[in-house]
């Protein structure tokens, strides 16, 4: 399953930025909070991966529940 999403500019006098909205659907599902540092990977010039910069403490699940 994907998220189709759209890069917005933004251009300050000199500077410039681009911004890509992260779908709230897949940050739940990741648990992924605000605040967290996160960086970007380049693959090659169509992919590009997105991981944390500290890794999260993955929750299991207490047994007989």
């Amino acid at each position: 399953m994907g998220y189709q999403v759209k890069i917005q500019r933004v251009e300050r006098g000199k500077t410039k930025s681009f911004y890509i909205n992260f779908p709230a659907a897949v940050a739940e599902a990741c648990n992924i909070e605000k605040g967290e540092e996160m960086e970007w990977i380049v693959e090659d010039k169509n992919s590009f991966t997105l991981q944390r910069v500290k890794k999260s403490a993955v929750k299991q699940p207490k047994e007989n529940e």
